[in-house]
């Protein structure tokens, strides 16, 4: 399979082209639940393996630091104004390496070390780079974070303004990587007005949901628009940055030459790509199916005795705790794994374990959907969770097999994009 998918790769290094091999085989067969992991399409895995990768191309189009730029400058151009057009904004910066470097490039172009910066505390479902103490953003900065509130998982919006207005953050970032609800990017835009603050919305998990109409958007709240563009936009792994036009100088110094050299140009290109992939009707309807399965899949959970965290989900998310199963996150995340079903473990709100033990599993639909399942499809996912969470109280490894034979033979109906598999 590798010599007839790779054979530039398996003739010339036979040992990795049998490790991509592998992962395809994986990727096919498994039933992957990981909110932040979708399926490119051959398309973005195309333009992300071409001879852009050869250009060096510092600067922006029509400002480079190199020669030979006028291809590069037009694929770049193309999708800043994809991105412009997709998301209804000023500006578009499409050159960030990943969603973290993004995040610094904020605090670059908005902040001085030493000064306050507010987000969500990382084990309340916020990002490292929100300023949380392990971070090199709780490090340079001075951090403080809201949370949700106990019982319900949600943001308690009136103590966020008291905190703000009580600290005067620099900076406020709205936006997480484990929040099963809807953001209320208003909210969030009146809080940082009478704070005195600049407003940030990392939208890298539902960047796909808001170019799809399937959550609200934060453009015209905002003044920055921070996100990956993988995840459910479905692209390659990079990030970028979009504003209002006031900041576009500064975030663009903070890109570069603030923090990084030349972009990475075949990324761009798959950018290009996804982004015209997620203009089109199809993404539309893909991305509500996501939000469809979704909270499906939380129904189909509650009814099996699961724990959710808010009590079930608006996006593509669900956080579990498994505290009331008496098996501890780890443990069922590595079991899962085992029966095909790959998930993260996850700390919950107020969780009690360490964050490398703790208490809950975070689960999501965007690569199931990627695949074609649908919510009729959800009850049988819930079931093999439960199945597979059972079995390891138990310890119950034959189990375990059994589902990974049930999620292979489903997976090969549903054949994921990108993976043709001979």
């Amino acid at each position: 399979m590798s010599a007839s998918r790779h054979p530039a790769l398996s003739a010339t290094d036979p040992e990795l082209a049998s490790f991509v091999a592998a992962e395809e085989t994986l990727q096919a067969e498994t039933l992957r639940l990981i909110p932040s992991e979708n399926y490119v399409s051959a398309a973005v895995l195309e333009a992300s393996g071409t001879v852009l990768q050869n250009k060096y191309s510092e600067g922006y189009p029509g400002r480079r630091y190199y020669e030979g730029q006028q291809n590069i400058d037009r694929v770049e151009a193309l999708a800043v104004e994809r991105a412009k057009g997709l998301f209804g904004v000023d500006h578009a910066n499409v050159q960030p390496y990943s969603g973290s470097p993004a995040n610094l490039a904020v605090y670059l172009a908005f902040a001085k070390p030493g000064d306050t910066v507010m987000g969500m505390a990382l084990p309340m479902g916020g990002h490292l780079t929100h300023g949380w103490g392990v971070s090199a953003t709780g490090s340079w900065f001075r951090g403080v974070q809201y949370g949700v509130q106990p019982g319900t998982g949600l943001i308690d919006y009136d103590a966020v303004r008291d905190q703000a207005l009580a600290e005067r953050p620099k900076i406020i970032f709205c936006g997480g990587t484990a929040l099963p609800r809807t953001i209320d990017f208003a909210a969030f835009a009146s809080i940082a007005e009478e704070a005195g603050s600049v407003l940030v919305a990392d939208v890298a998990h539902i960047a796909g949901l808001i170019a799809g109409g399937a959550h609200p958007s934060p453009a015209g709240h905002v003044d920055v628009i921070s996100t990956t563009t993988h995840k459910t936009l479905r692209g390659p792994r990079g990030a970028m940055l979009m504003c209002r036009e006031e900041h576009a100088k500064a975030i663009d110094k903070a890109v570069f030459p603030g923090l990084q050299g030349g972009p990475h140009n075949q990324t761009t290109a798959g950018i290009a790509v996804a982004l015209h992939e997620a203009a089109q009707p199809a993404f539309v309807s893909y991305a509500h199916a996501v939000v469809a399965n979704a909270k499906a899949l939380a129904q189909a959970l509650l009814e099996r005795g699961f724990d959710l965290v808010s009590g079930g989900t608006d996006n593509h998310l669900i956080l579990i705790d498994l505290t009331g199963k008496d098996v501890p996150g780890k443990v069922a995340a590595k079991a899962l794994d085992r029966a095909g079903i790959v998930v993260n473990y996850n700390t919950v709100p107020f969780d009690t374990r360490k964050p490398f033990d703790p208490s809950g599993i975070r689960i999501g639909t965007p690569s199931l959907t990627s695949r074609g399942l649908g919510v009729d499809h959800m009850p049988r996912v819930a079931d093999w969770i439960a199945r597979a969470v059972d079995a390891a109280a138990k310890g119950d490894e034959q189990a375990l097999s059994v589902i990974r034979a049930e999620v292979a033979d489903i997976m090969a109906a549903f054949p994921a994009p990108g993976l043709p598999l001979s």
